[in-house]
This record gives C-alpha cells, sequence and structure tokens, in this order.
C-alpha cells in the first residue's frame, strides 16, 4: 500500500515553495468560491498523496472524510455531539416567543446577500426602481398640490392646528384612504406613490404630512385590509376612506414604550345574560396621534380568556381590536404638546369599556394575534412614513439652502463660495441624493410584497439621523435666517420637530443597537435561525446542515475578506463597468468582512451578544451603510449614470465606504474574542487603518457638490422634484428662487462691474453704490443699472427675516396668572 502511494508522491521532485505553494493556492481558491465539500475531500488526498503521506495518515484522512461526508455518520459522530454541548454552553441565543414572532413576521431581502459574504449584485440590481402610475402623479399634481397651496406651515403652528376648510377638503379628496383598495372608496395607492404623498406634503407643512401619515400607516385601516373579517372591512373602510370615521392607534403606554410587549392594558373575554361574549377592556395610553378627534380607536392589549370562551386557552397574548370613541367609559378630549408641533398627539385612557367580541380584528380568530399583526405591519410602514417626512425635508434643505447660498453676500462675496458653507452644504446634496435611491428602492421592494424588517429598520433609523443632521446643517448655514420664527423660515418648525421622529416607531437608539443587528443577525444570517430552531427542535438531522453549512460559511468569508483586502476588491466581479464598478467590488469586499466578522461576534458572545449593544450598533452602522451604498448604486444605473449626476453619486458612496470603514475599526478595537483579542486590536485593526476601505470624500469632491446646489436648471429641478414649490414670490421659497433667478440673469451685468472695479474704474463698495459712477463712464446701460437695482432689491427682501409688534407677538400669550391660580388684578406680573 505504502509503495503505490509513493507512485504518485510527484511533490517530491518539485522544489518546497512549488509544492506548498501550489496546496496554498488549492486551498484559496477552493476557499474563496465555496467548493463543495466533496472536492475538498479528493483535493485532500491528491495532497497527501503528493507529498507521499505514510499509510496511517492517509487512512486516517479518509475515515475523516467518511465521517464528514456520509451524513447519517456525520450526525452521529459530530453534529449531534456539537448540538448538545452548544445547548449546554448555551452558545447560541435563545428566542422568546415574541422575538419571534417578530422574526417570523417579515421578510429577508437585499440585506440577506450582504449578510451572505458574497452578494449576487445582478438580483439586488434587477429589484424595481419605480415610478409613479399615471393615477398617482395626477393625485400628485392636482390633490396634493392643491392641499398644499391652502395650508401655510406658520398660520398651522399659530391656530395649532388646521382651519376647517382643510378638515373638509382632506376627507372629501379622501387623503384618508391612500392605501384602503378602490372597492372600498380608497386609491390603492403603492408604497411609493404613499412616500411621494407625504414626502410633499412634508416639504410645505410637517403636521400636514403627519396628520395624513398616520391614517395610512399603521392602524385600524392597516390592520383591517391585512386581517379584518368581510364585514369588518366592508363597514370600517369605506368610512375610513371618505373621512367619516377618524382612526387612531393606540399602543404605546407610562410603562411599555420601546418595549410594547410589557403593554398593562387588558382585555377580558366575558359572556352577558343572554350568552353573547363581549370584552371589557381597561387601558391607559400616551403619544396616540389623533386620538382626541378619532371616532375610532385601534386598541392593543392583552386578551385573557379565564372561561376559555374561545377555546384557545387562558391567556391569549396581544390583541387588537377596534373600539367606537363614543363608547361609555372611553376618555378622550386631551392632547400633549409635542414640542409645540400642532398635530393631534394625545393620551387616551377606557375603563371597563366593554365592547362585542367581534370588535376583535380578525373576529375570534385574531384574538391573541396582535402581535404578529403589529410586526408584519411595521416591518413594512417603518420604510415608508418617516423616511417620505425626512427625505421631503431633505429636498426641502437642497432647494432652499442652495439658493440661500447663492442670495446671500458676506464680505463682498456669495456665503456659498466659502469653504466653510461648502462642507455642510455637500452634507445636505450628498445625503439627499443618497436618500432618495434608497426611498425609491425599498418602496420598489414593499410594492413586489416584500417585508423585509431589518430594511425598513434600517431606513427609519438613518433616515431620521440623516435629516437630523441636514436640518442642524440648515441652520447652520442660514444663521439668523433659521432661528427668527415667522412666515420667511423655511427652517425652524423642522429644527424643533426631528427629536419627534427621532423618538416614535421605535426609538433611534433601540432601532440602531437592537434591532439592525441584534434582529438581522439571526433573520438575515444564512444559517443562524435555522441552528437556532434545530436546537430549540432537538433536530439533528436539521442542525447537521445548517451548522456544516455553516463552517463552510465562515471559511469561505475569511478567506474572501482576506483576498479581497489585499486586492482592495479587485477580485470580486462588478455586474456594470464605468465609475460604478469600483464601487461594487468595494461593496464585495465590505460584506465578506463584514459577514465574517459578524460570524466571530456570534461564536465569540453567543446568547450574550444581545447585552452587547454598542457593539451590536457598530455592526448596524456597516449593514445600514451597505444597504444605503446598495440603493445608490441601483439609483446611478436606473437613472442612466447621468454624467451630471456622478459628483453626487461619487461623495454618497465614499461616504457611505467612510462610514463603513470607521464601524469596522471601532469593532476591531472593542471586540473581545477568547484568546485572540490582540489579534483584532493589534494586526487587523492595523492593516485595517493602511488599507482602509474608504475614507471621505476629498473637498475638491465637496466643492462641485456645494457649486452644482447653487445652479438653476434641470439637474436642480430634478433632484428636488417632489416637493411644492410655491409660485408666488411673497411665499420665502419663491423669494429664493426669484431672487436666485434674477442674479444668474444678470450675473454678466455684475461681471462688467467687477472688471470695472479690478481695472480701477470703480471704487470698491456696494453694487448700488457703483452704478451712477458705471453709467457716467458708460461701462452699464441704464436698462443694465435698472436690472442690477431689482436683483439687489429682491436679494435683500429674500433674506429678511420676520418681525412682529408686540401686540402681534403677545396676541397667543397665556396671562401668568392662569398659570399660578390668581386672579388677574392679583398677578404681580401685571401690575
Amino acid at each position: 500500500m505504502e509503495s503505490f502511494i509513493q507512485q504518485f508522491s510527484f511533490f517530491a521532485e518539485l522544489p518546497g515553495w512549488v509544492s506548498w505553494g501550489s496546496v496554498i493556492a488549492a486551498f484559496i481558491i477552493f476557499a474563496y468560491t465555496g467548493a463543495p465539500l466533496w472536492i475538498w475531500a479528493i483535493a485532500g488526498l491528491v495532497a497527501l498523496a503528493g507529498f507521499g503521506a505514510p499509510v496511517w495518515l492517509v487512512t486516517t484522512y479518509l475515515v475523516l472524510v467518511l465521517i464528514f461526508n456520509v451524513k447519517p455518520l456525520r450526525r452521529v459522530l459530530f453534529s449531534g455531539p456539537v448540538m448538545k454541548l452548544l445547548d449546554a454552553l448555551k452558545i447560541l441565543p435563545a428566542i422568546s416567543e415574541t422575538e419571534q414572532t417578530a422574526i417570523d413576521s417579515g421578510t429577508v431581502w437585499i440585506e440577506g446577500e450582504l449578510f451572505s459574504g458574497k452578494p449576487n449584485f445582478k438580483k439586488m440590481m434587477d429589484e424595481a426602481y419605480p415610478e409613479l402610475t399615471e393615477k398617482e402623479q395626477e393625485f400628485m399634481d392636482g390633490p396634493v398640490e392643491e392641499l398644499c397651496g391652502m395650508v401655510s406651515d406658520w398660520d398651522v403652528f399659530q391656530r395649532k392646528g388646521f382651519d376647517d376648510q382643510t378638515w373638509k377638503y382632506l376627507k372629501e379628496k379622501r387623503f384618508f384612504g391612500l392605501i384602503i383598495p378602490e372597492e372600498y372608496g380608497g386609491y390603492g395607492f403603492s408604497a411609493n406613490a404613499h412616500s411621494a404623498i407625504v414626502s410633499k406634503l412634508a416639504s410645505r407643512c410637517g403636521p400636514l404630512a403627519t396628520t395624513v401619515m398616520v391614517p395610512n400607516s399603521l392602524g385600524p385601516a392597516e390592520l383591517l385590509m391585512h386581517y379584518g373579517t368581510e364585514d369588518q372591512k366592508n363597514h370600517y373602510l369605506p368610512r375610513l376612506a371618505d373621512g367619516r370615521e377618524i382612526p387612531c392607534f393606540a399602543l404605546t403606554e407610562p410603562n411599555a414604550g420601546s418595549d410594547a410587549g410589557a403593554m398593562q392594558s387588558t382585555g377580558v373575554v366575558k359572556m352577558d345574560d343572554n350568552g353573547n361574549l363581549y370584552l371589557l377592556l381597561n387601558w391607559d395610553k400616551r403619544y396616540i396621534t389623533l386620538a382626541a378627534i378619532s371616532s375610532v380607536i385601534g386598541l392593543a392589549f392583552k386578551l385573557s380568556d379565564p372561561k376559555d370562551y374561545l377555546g384557545k386557552g387562558e391567556d391569549l397574548g396581544i390583541t387588537c381590536a377596534l373600539v367606537p370613541s363614543d363608547t361609555e367609559g372611553v376618555e378622550l378630549g386631551k392632547r400633549h404638546d409635542p414640542l409645540g408641533v400642532p398635530f393631534y398627539n394625545c393620551p387616551t385612557r377606557g375603563k371597563n369599556v366593554k365592547v362585542p367580541i367581534d370588535a376583535i380584528i380578525g373576529g375570534k380568530e385574531g384574538a391573541g394575534n396582535g402581535w404578529r399583526m403589529l410586526m408584519e405591519s411595521l416591518a413594512v410602514g417603518r420604510g415608508i412614513s418617516l423616511p417620505a417626512q425626512s427625505i421631503g425635508g431633505a429636498r426641502m434643505a437642497f432647494r432652499a439652502v442652495g439658493a440661500y447660498a447663492g442670495i446671500r453676500k458676506q464680505f463682498g462675496l456669495n456665503i456659498g463660495k466659502f469653504e466653510g458653507i461648502e462642507e455642510p452644504m455637500a452634507r445636505i446634496g450628498g445625503y439627499t441624493y443618497l436618500m432618495d435611491a434608497a426611498r425609491g428602492y425599498i418602496c420598489g421592494a414593499l410594492d413586489k410584497g416584500a417585508k423585509p424588517a431589518v430594511v425598513t429598520a434600517i431606513a427609519k433609523y438613518n433616515f431620521t439621523e440623516l435629516g437630523r443632521e441636514i436640518i442642524n446643517d440648515s441652520m447652520d448655514i442660514v444663521g439668523g435666517a433659521g432661528i427668527s420664527r415667522g412666515p420667511r423660515n423655511l427652517f425652524a418648525h423642522s429644527y424643533i420637530a426631528t427629536p419627534i421622529a427621532i423618538t416614535v416607531e421605535g426609538a433611534n437608539i433601540l432601532t440602531r443597537t437592537l434591532m439592525i443587528f441584534g434582529q438581522g443577525a439571526i433573520r438575515s444570517h444564512p444559517y443562524a435561525l435555522k441552528e437556532i430552531n434545530a436546537l430549540m427542535e432537538n433536530d439533528v438531522k436539521a442542525f447537521d446542515e445548517a451548522f456544516t453549512g455553516h463552517l463552510g460559511h465562515v471559511v469561505q468569508n475569511k478567506i474572501r475578506s482576506l483576498m479581497l483586502s489585499l486586492t482592495r476588491g479587485r477580485l470580486a466581479r462588478s455586474p456594470v463597468s464605468g465609475p460604478a464598478a469600483r464601487y461594487y467590488r468595494k461593496l464585495a469586499w465590505a460584506s465578506a468582512s463584514f459577514a465574517f466578522m459578524a460570524d466571530i461576534a456570534l461564536g465569540s458572545y453567543g446568547g450574550a451578544l444581545k447585552m452587547k449593544e454598542k457593539l451590536a450598533g457598530r455592526y448596524a452602522d456597516i449593514l445600514s451603510w451597505m444597504v444605503l451604498a446598495s440603493a445608490t448604486l441601483r439609483r446611478f444605473e436606473a437613472e442612466g449614470r447621468k454624467e451630471e449626476d456622478r459628483i453626487f453619486f461619487e461623495w454618497a458612496m465614499q461616504y457611505a465606504f467612510y462610514r463603513i470603514q470607521t464601524a469596522f475599526d471601532e469593532i476591531y478595537n472593542e471586540i473581545e474574542v477568547p484568546g485572540f483579542s490582540w489579534v483584532f486590536r493589534g494586526p487587523v485593526a492595523l492593516w485595517s487603518r493602511i488599507n482602509r476601505i474608504g475614507k471621505k470624500p476629498s473637498d475638491i469632491l465637496g466643492h462641485k457638490v456645494a457649486q452644482a446646489m447653487q445652479q438653476r436648471g434641470e439637474q436642480r429641478d430634478r433632484l428636488t422634484k417632489g416637493i411644492y414649490m410655491s409660485k408666488s414670490n411673497d411665499e420665502a421659497i419663491g423669494k429664493y428662487e426669484h431672487a436666485l433667478k434674477l442674479i444668474e440673469d444678470n450675473f454678466p451685468i455684475y461681471k462688467k462691474l467687477y472688471k470695472a472695479t479690478k481695472a480701477g474704474e470703480l471704487k470698491k463698495g456696494s453694487v448700488l453704490k457703483q452704478l451712477d459712477p458705471a453709467l457716467e463712464k458708460g461701462i452699464i446701460t441704464h436698462e443694465e443699472a435698472n436690472r442690477v437695482k431689482e436683483t439687489e432689491n429682491a436679494r435683500f427682501d429674500a433674506i429678511l427675516v420676520d418681525e412682529f409688534t408686540l401686540e402681534e407677538y403677545n396676541r397667543n400669550a397665556v396671562d401668568p396668572a392662569e398659570g399660578l391660580g390668581m386672579e388677574k388684578e392679583e398677578n404681580p406680573l401685571m401690575a
């Protein structure tokens, strides 16, 4: 036998470096490509024979090959013992019933590709990037445009709500029925249209967007459409669509905020003297939008059935029901004051409220299914409502700040020419391009029926955080024009309201540190959930398939991440050529590194990973920015690789990889790997800093973005499409646009004055003071002088801020005596 093996010892005749180099190369190729186990087995046997290995070693190897390739043997001798060890050590996280429901409620979309370490870019780039239908565009150009024109954001804040005409129009044009199917009197609009409508309303008035958004998001209509009985749909949906019913949805409680499962509101199944079943409800809810003016409350509560009337046991769990607001025991009529933003946000309470058993959404069958209903609805809604509001504000900031920077002068120059202003402007422009890309990409998936809970959580978190940066940058750029409230101020109310979006629909801290990676590591990982379920069900066969696949996954991503790092992504294939190709390769590199490091975290912390929220937040950042980068790539291709947009595309992509790099650096510095922490904090961290996957966009690129934002034309109109643009020069944005147009149109005249000043023909000073000398010397004509005067007047008018008489300012003031419980004459402040 030994002599037979030695006949094949071909490596013996070759130099050592060739022999071992061949083995290492084969190992890398097999690992990089994810070769199946049987190919590894054959290759290993060939290598042993090539080195003339002794019989005992070959025999041992063949036994191991047999064990690992014959599944029944592998389960008995390897997977079964490993499964028992993992279960005993609690390496994999246990999943509670509510967590399981949350995980099962959504679907896996492109985040699964990114978690794989080897994303299928063709599949990702074939995803829909939708446009509005003709009917949807007509609604945008008609009722939405008209509604925006009816509403003044300043007036809404002053009156703390809408006038009767606005409410009437909202109902007449069925703004509360955007998502309700046509057969029930709604429009049946797509997620893309829903998002576009909310976005446009947000560009005009935040409270208006919120008022339309909430009934079309998580609430009675959404729940009835998917889970309601036919009777419930037929009764409520037409009434919700035309505004006869105003809905709210009551979920949050004093002791159940982010932890909605901790709710204390209760429902008990009872039977009356006639044998009819009913619910006895008690609740104490807060932060409920539209509650004070609602006619029907969608209520989430924990349902018990002590006498098992429904045949489902005593504790049924979270349930959703519809409660008419005028039912005895319902308490409404109060409202909170969320940072002074005048939308209806209210508490509601109920004491011993009786409703029939068929008030449960879905009837008796819906009892106990409320948590699933909520999770499935939020898996969609998080990707529409708040992201739409954020992109509406971002587009308006892009447009308004670009104009203001071209209008406002200091030190003799438009402020948009200062590098200190260019830097935040570039962020506004780059973020807006990126967010708009992600909005369209995600809505396209939602319209195809996907419910990617991890991706919509990414959208909610990142859109609202980037929106916060955009409004902060906008306030810094416009300065006093941003802090002086009044009809001319386009920024203050968005600035004030920003923390609300950060807080609702899953507070951003929770979303980043628990949901995106915490759920994503289980839901989107190719093997983790399968392993956990196999452990919970004690299914050795399923565990064997998942665990051996997982081992190969780890090896493949380790080699892929190493090789892609060494070649800076050049080994990866790009589905396209041109300027986007290098970013696809970088994304492949990032994905492989992320997938490998995710497995390192799962292996190092096991079930304790749930509590490592700071670390999980950094993994969430990488996943988030890979998703946002994917969306940006999809947009650039979908829009035909517009050369004029390349600066925005490049800025967004470079910034995305800069954020990915930052998160990787922080992970390497903080991750604790038993026995190997020093490897990540030392050599790996050092290599990462030397061989960076991304860095901040350059100042030159930022300069180009900022300057493009200040140029009127097709590109600026297209990149800010979908916002409300008043045609009146009496409104703030109209004043900005009018002044910017005059400045651009009359630039040649200003150029003449500049050249004359530089040549010494005119004294330095204000343009208006140069006009008479310029006329006398024939530098400009009288018509040109008048055009300069018109331009300077428009410039001055555009930068003015609002001012009020003392009487106007104090019109809405409250007498301090009212707050002190005094009669007016007793109040010393009024003496």
